[in-house]
């Protein structure tokens, strides 16, 4: 009988992020490493989520990972005692009233933006930055500045360089026929169902609450799966997040922040705080820091012409001595010389050793983008997907500030046009839903008289 492998979730397989993160916490983990060695333990990390050791070392590394976290410096980032929110400063929105139609428009270039950007990043998720450079150049097409095609590409290089399993029958550009599932789309459509249940003054559990109710747990992944473990087993915000989690720093959050920038055009204090209010579930210090700085930036791109401005003011609602301020200033720097391969050379070095789905090295890659942007929505999101690490999600988060900056109008029919107005979905009510449903949708959670929507 083959036995049911659940990913993500085993200590064993645990362990070895348990390292990593705990060594960016400021904890001395070698003795921790020793001890894992010399049971036999295994230290390599496996990209599929589950390592070579087997449950015989499961006792052990629930141990090891227990002590590790009971001497993680929890104020390393910020964030003060597990389950303490940090509180943004409040910003004064600024003056640029939207009349309803461009509120809608630009929501609906959010929605539209996000798609186009995650569907880019899809076929090269998991393939490292050199990878995704050999298969564009071996086809004529470096720089990208279209969705990825395998017409042209030498079979040798794609069995050097496969595309992503789930991605490539759907996210090619020969096979695309509308916005394919992904967690970067799923989550967002959960959440504004959320919204329009429960309301802005939701509480963290009732995030929960909705997760159980809609998402498989096969359907979620590093924190988010152990946080749903978490909640099956009895335990409740914060310490879903807390708990047996290495993950607590990924980007899991930060890809589910943008419905509450969306629904907060120009007050960017509100749409961080609400960020955070769902980034708790699952996620401490970072983790939750990089989500409220993607709300915040993206409220406020509704109503601030300055792109620069705008990532200035979603830095003020984070922490300024927390690894996501210092990753944003790092990103700008690198952008600012330029060259965007320097660019990304200088933040891949920066953030050398960092799991390619970390919070920290996503988030500087994503405003360096940005920023060498300039505004520019293809060349914004070429860039980051070009950049590697977590293509989709990247280039989702990307597509949405742009989508939100540009509107629905001003986005190319070459990036909206193979969307076809329509979003796979396994969550229920949402398959096959199209994005003006979506957009129409949310701008009905925006309060009419909000900040900034005269």
């Amino acid at each position: 009988m083959t036995e049911l492998r659940v990913t993500w979730a085993q200590p064993e397989d645990l362990i070895v992020h348990e390292f990593a993160q705990a060594r960016l916490d400021g904890v001395d983990v070698s003795e921790f490493q020793q001890r894992w060695v010399d049971s036999g333990g295994d230290l390599t990390v496996s990209a599929k989520g589950a390592s070579s050791t087997g449950s015989k070392l499961r006792g052990l590394a629930t141990a090891l990972i227990q002590e590790m976290q009971a001497n993680a410096d929890q104020a390393q980032s910020g964030l003060g005692p597990p389950g303490t929110m940090y509180r943004p400063e409040p910003c004064s929105p600024s003056e640029m009233p939207l009349s309803s139609s461009e509120l809608l428009n630009r929501v609906h270039g959010a929605w539209l933006g996000r798609a186009a950007g995650c569907l880019l990043g899809k076929p090269v998720e998991k393939i490292p930055r050199q990878g995704i450079r050999e298969l564009l150049e071996s086809a004529g097409r470096w720089p990208l500045d279209s969705y990825f095609s395998q017409a042209g590409v030498p079979a040798a290089v794609i069995e050097r360089w496969p595309w992503n399993r789930r991605s490539r029958p759907t996210s090619l550009a020969e096979n695309i026929d509308g916005m394919p599932e992904d967690d970067d789309l799923n989550f967002p459509m959960l959440n504004l169902a959320m919204l329009e249940d429960k309301g802005t003054a939701f509480e963290t559990s009732d995030v929960g609450a909705a997760w159980l109710s809609n998402l498989p747990a096969g359907r979620v992944f590093t924190a988010e799966r152990i946080a749903y473990r978490n909640m099956l087993l009895g335990y409740v915000p914060p310490e879903t997040a807390t708990v047996g989690n290495p993950f607590r720093e990924w980007i899991g959050a930060q890809i589910r922040a943008d419905v509450y920038g969306w629904t907060n055009p120009g007050d960017p204090s509100a749409a961080a705080e609400m960020a955070a209010r769902d980034a708790t579930l699952s996620h401490t210090g970072n983790g939750v820091y990089a989500a409220m700085f993607v709300a915040a930036l993206l409220a406020d791109s509704f109503t601030n012409p300055s792109l620069s401005s705008s990532i200035e003011v979603a830095l003020r609602c984070v922490p300024g001595t927390s690894g996501v301020a210092e990753a944003v200033t790092f990103g700008q720097a690198a952008a600012a010389e330029g060259d965007w391969e320097k660019a990304v050379g200088s933040i891949a070095d920066h953030y050398q050793g960092y799991h390619w789905v970390h919070s920290l090295n996503n988030l500087s890659l994503v405003v360096a983008a940005l920023t060498h942007g300039d505004g520019d929505f293809g060349r914004s999101i070429c860039s980051v997907v070009m950049g590697g690490w977590d293509t989709d999600s990247n280039g989702a988060t990307v597509g949405s500030v742009l989508g939100v900056r540009t509107g629905a109008a001003g986005l190319a029919d070459r990036w909206t046009a193979p969307l076809k107005n329509r979003v796979a979905s396994t969550l229920p009510g949402f398959d096959g839903v199209g994005f003006d449903e979506l957009a129409a949708r949310t701008v009905a959670l925006i309060p009419a008289a909000g900040p900034g929507n005269g």
